[in-house]
C-alpha cells in the first residue's frame, strides 16, 4: 500500500554572496506586506468589531504598492498566514485570555528577514544542476527577465533529483543567512503491521521517551534538547532589549525550534526502525499533561509499560539507552556514539 506523504528538504544556498541582497528585499517585503496588512484588518477591527478573513483582504492589498514587490501568489500567502495567525489566536484565547493577537513584524526601526513562499508559477526547479529559479515581483524586477538564481545543495539524504513533484519553495533566514525549503509530496510504500507486538510509550521530561518493548526497555533522554534549551534560552535572555525581542534572540529562538523539530523527526523515524526490527506492529503512547513544560528538573523516573499509561516510580534495571548524535545527526545506542 502506497501512503502520500508531505516532507520539507532544506538547502544550503552555495552562491549567497550574489543573491542575498536579493532575498533581502523579498524577506523585507514580505514583512512590509504583513505589516500593511496587520494594519488594514486592525482599522477594519476596531470600526466593524469584527477582524476581515482572507479574501477581503486580498482584494484590498491588490490595490497598494507594495504587494507587487512579490510574485501575486507570494503575495497571497503572506495574508493566509496572518489569517492563520490570527485563527490560531482565537485558539489559544479559549484556554488564556491574555494571549495578544498576532503583531507586527519590526524590530524598532527595523523590520526583519521573513519567510517568503513560492508557488508553482513563482519558480523554476533544475534538480539535475541543484538549481532554483526565483521570481521577483513587478516592483523590484530590473526587466522582463529578473529573477533570482539559487544554486543549492541538501543533505545527501535529501536528494531532490527523483522527485516528481514540489509544491512549493520557501526562502528562510535562519539567523545567519538564508536558506531555501522545498515541500515535496511522495509516495511511501507502507505495509499493514510491522508485526503482531505491542510496545509502550511514555513521553516525558527526564527522559523525553521511555519505551517498552515486548524483550527489552529503551530511554531516549533527549541530551541535545536539553542542552540546546539551556544555551539558546540563555541566549534569549542575554539580548532581550527594551523595545522587545533583538534580532540574536529571534535568532536564538528560531535555531532552538528548527533543532528540535529535527531531534523529533529523527527520534521518531528510530523508533519506527526499532519496532519493524522487533515485530511491533502497535504502540501505545502515554503523553503526560505539561511534559514539556520548563521546569526540567521536577519530574519522577518513569518506568515504561506496554500499557502506555500506568507507570510507577520504580527505576529500570539496566535499561539501554539511546543517544542523539550530533556527528551523524542519528539516534544511536550510547556505547556508539561519538558526538554528544
Amino acid at each position: 500500500m502506497n501512503l502520500t506523504v508531505t516532507r520539507s528538504y532544506v538547502g544550503t544556498i552555495q552562491n549567497h554572496r550574489q543573491v542575498g541582497d536579493d532575498l533581502d528585499s523579498l524577506g523585507d517585503s514580505a514583512a512590509k506586506i504583513w505589516n500593511v496588512a496587520r494594519w488594514t484588518a486592525g482599522r477594519i477591527w476596531d470600526q466593524t468589531g469584527e477582524i476581515p478573513d482572507d479574501g477581503p483582504l486580498k482584494s484590498y492589498m491588490k490595490t497598494r504598492d507594495c504587494w507587487k514587490n512579490l510574485n501575486s501568489q507570494s503575495s497571497q500567502k503572506v495574508l493566509e498566514q496572518l489569517s492563520d495567525a490570527f485563527q490560531s489566536w482565537f485558539d489559544v484565547r479559549h484556554k488564556d485570555e491574555t494571549a495578544n493577537p498576532p503583531g507586527y513584524r519590526k524590530h524598532g526601526d527595523e523590520r526583519p528577514r521573513s519567510t517568503v513562499t513560492f508557488k508553482p508559477d513563482g519558480f523554476k526547479h533544475d534538480s539535475e544542476n541543484n538549481r532554483v529559479r526565483l521570481s521577483k515581483g513587478k516592483n523590484l524586477k530590473d526587466g522582463f527577465s529578473d529573477f533570482v538564481l539559487c544554486e543549492y545543495e541538501t543533505r545527501p539524504d535529501g536528494d531532490l533529483s527523483a522527485m516528481k513533484t514540489v509544491q512549493n519553495v520557501r526562502i528562510v533566514w535562519n539567523g545567519d543567512e538564508w536558506e531555501v525549503h522545498f515541500v515535496c509530496k511522495e509516495e511511501v510504500e507502507v505495509t499493514e503491521s510491522a508485526g503482531d507486538g505491542v510496545a509502550g510509550v511514555d513521553l516525558g521530561i527526564k527522559n523525553i521517551a521511555a519505551v517498552a518493548f515486548p524483550d527489552e526497555y529503551v530511554l531516549y533522554p533527549g541530551n541535545t534538547v536539553k542542552q540546546d534549551k539551556h544555551y539558546f534560552t540563555r541566549a534569549e535572555y542575554d539580548t532581550e532589549g527594551e523595545n522587545g525581542p533583538s534580532e540574536r534572540a529571534e535568532w536564538a529562538r528560531q535555531k532552538r525550534s528548527r533543532r528540535e523539530t529535527h531531534f523529533y523527526h529523527v527520534l521518531t523515524d528510530a523508533l519506527i526502525d526499532e519496532c519493524v526490527e522487533r515485530g511491533v506492529g502497535t504502540l501505545a503512547v502515554s503523553w503526560p499533561e505539561d511534559a514539556r513544560e520548563d521546569d526540567w528538573g521536577k519530574t519522577g523516573k518513569i518506568t515504561p509499560s506496554p500499557h502506555g499509561a500506568d507507570r510507577s516510580n520504580c527505576c529500570v534495571a539496566q535499561p539501554a539507552v539511546h543517544l542523539f548524535d550530533t556527528s551523524t545527526g542519528r539516534v544511536a545506542l550510547q556505547e556508539q556514539v561519538t558526538g554528544l
